[in-house]
């Protein structure tokens, strides 16, 4: 028995014969120092880079307890997008099959009646995003999480951030105070291990790659600096000059918004890159049918906001690019995590504006401790192709109905509130005195924090030598 395979863990027989069908070897560390804590039953903390088998860490000592006391509603995983949990769902019943392990998604964009029903059929394991199981609970008595063993909080950083503490809160109100909880994340902050909506053992074992470097070797990242008129053009000259080199790969792009990753997905399809789209505006069937398309190799080019981010294990992609820059520099390491999984090769290229953006750059760079390098471009084709990009863009635009998004967003807002028994019109009301307050306040912090270029972090970095000369002489 050596110490570096999965028959060191303490798993059954049966897991072992099907991790053998599906072509796992050796463990990776997470795997190996998580597995065997998680199976003699203490709560675990595991923090681990992207694409390291983080799933299979707490899946396969979760379906060797249910085999041997199997049950409905075992246990319970919380993850934070649609595809997330669609993707954890597969891996549950693909590692679960010998026993027929039964598993129920419930994520919402889906008919809600359709999901109780499933969940009426008592499945062992319940993969969920907090939103809609919290409605379900609240909503029915036709099922009860009080004989669950697991609580399973993937993506932890994000999902114990605050953002869903109201969810989490009402679902924790229907779990019994006995039980294991596993916590798991590319990255783990103080807010995980000090959760007081899911409270953690005092003997809780915590785990995390004992490295400097937050993303992993065999991950090539570049940055390409832009002005502030010609981001889409690079962008697309970028691509253009990839898809020349490696017609076959795949590429994900990312961008902030809904409305960015719409918009960016007609412009680039009318130029002539097939792609498909991924955003929280698009419904249920759109998504999985977009996702499905991108895994399969159909279309070659995936453009999505942080929808994507997290957890998506699609081996196959060799480039991630950044055509707007993440809210904060953690949410970088999941983006570019996207590629080079599995000790695969991969390419990440990030689109920063100079030197506007060179104080998260060093911010990006002292999150993963390691120094970005500059990726070549041609600075004549993009000249050459602004006007079109910018025209392709513009008519873009006209075409996508602005309202249409306004009136999803304020519709959602109504339907919350309406479902908290307030009064939609009075909290719309609040919402657009707040929202204006909001906007008004960081444009005064703005100009409180402008810096001048030259106080600009990096500004006097090397790499920006050249850039900074053709500034000072008039140059573009």
């Amino acid at each position: 028995m050596s110490a570096d395979k999965f028959d060191s863990l303490g798993l059954s027989p049966w897991v072992l014969r099907q991790i053998d069908k599906l072509g796992l070897r050796t463990p990776t560390p997470i795997q190996r120092s998580c597995i065997p804590e998680i199976l003699v039953g203490r709560d675990c903390v595991g923090a681990a880079k992207t694409g390291s088998g983080k799933t299979f860490a707490f899946a396969l000592p979760i379906l060797q307890k249910l085999a041997e006391d199997p049950r409905s509603y075992f246990a319970l995983v919380l993850t934070p997008t649609h595809e997330l949990a669609h993707q954890i769902s597969e891996q549950f019943s693909v590692a679960g099959q010998p026993m027929g392990c039964r598993v129920c998604v419930i994520t919402g964009g889906t008919d809600q009646l359709y999901e109780s029903q499933r969940l009426m059929n008592r499945p062992h394991v319940v993969v969920a995003m907090p939103g809609r199981l919290a409605d379900h609970l609240l909503g029915c008595n036709t099922f009860s999480l009080r004989g669950l063993e697991f609580l399973v909080v993937d993506e932890a950083d994000r999902m114990l951030a605050g953002g869903f503490d109201e969810h989490l809160a009402a679902i924790a109100k229907f779990l019994p105070e006995k039980r294991q909880n596993l916590f798991f994340s590319a990255t783990i902050r103080p807010e995980v291990t000090s959760s007081a909506i899911f409270p953690l053992h005092p003997d809780a074992f915590q785990w995390s790659e004992s490295t400097p470097v937050a993303t992993v070797e065999t991950l090539d990242q570049r940055y390409i600096l832009c002005a502030e008129y010609d981001r889409d053009q690079v962008l697309v000259e970028t691509l253009r000059r990839f898809r020349e080199e490696h017609p076959g790969s795949s590429v994900i792009i990312f961008t902030n918004t809904k409305k960015d990753c719409q918009l960016l997905s007609m412009t680039l399809n009318e130029i002539g890159f097939s792609n498909v789209c991924l955003h929280g505006f698009m419904k249920q069937r759109e998504r999985v049918a977009a996702l499905a398309q991108f895994k399969s190799s159909h279309v070659k080019t995936l453009i999505a906001t942080d929808v994507a981010s997290r957890g998506l294990d699609i081996p196959a992609v060799e480039l991630v690019l950044n055509h707007r820059l993440p809210k904060f520099p953690h949410e970088y390491v999941h983006r570019v995590g996207r590629t080079a999984r599995a000790g695969r090769s991969g390419l990440a290229i990030s689109i920063f504006r100079f030197p506007k953006d060179l104080e998260f750059l060093a911010k990006i760079e002292e999150t993963i401790n390691t120094k970005l390098k500059e990726m070549p471009i041609d600075q004549r084709m993009v000249e050459r192709i602004f006007m079109q990009v910018s025209v392709t863009k513009r008519e873009a635009e006209i075409k996508l109905d602005n309202k249409d998004f306004e009136e999803r967003k304020s519709n959602y807002r109504r339907i919350k509130w309406v479902e908290q028994g307030l009064d939609p019109e009075e909290e719309e009301a609040k919402f657009q005195r707040e929202k204006k307050a909001r906007i008004a306040a960081r444009k005064a912090e703005m100009r409180k924090n402008r810096r001048k270029d030259t106080d600009q972090p990096l500004y006097d970095d090397e790499r920006f030598a050249k850039v900074k000369k053709k500034r000072l002489s008039g140059k573009t």
